[in-house]
């Protein structure tokens, strides 16, 4: 999934990420960023994330240009 990032508390870990699509609200699982580029996250910030068994965002990474939808950089 893609969607924006609506909070991240970086001494916590808690956060919640908004799917672009449902526009529904997830909470970012305990090991959200483990394996990631990110340290920690600011509101607005575009990402890709999956959604755990429990409903949680989880495995948040960045998308390229493509992954996100940008107009310009879809294949013909």
């Amino acid at each position: 999934m893609q969607g924006v990032i609506q909070s991240y508390d970086p001494s916590t870990g808690d956060g919640v990420v908004m799917d672009d699509r449902e526009f529904a609200e997830y909470d970012l699982a305990t090991n959200a960023l483990e394996g990631s580029v990110f340290r920690m996250l600011r509101q607005g910030q575009r990402v890709l994330f999956d959604v755990d068994g429990d409903g949680l965002a989880t495995a948040i990474r960045l998308g390229s240009e493509v992954d996100m939808d940008t107009p310009e950089l879809l294949p013909d």
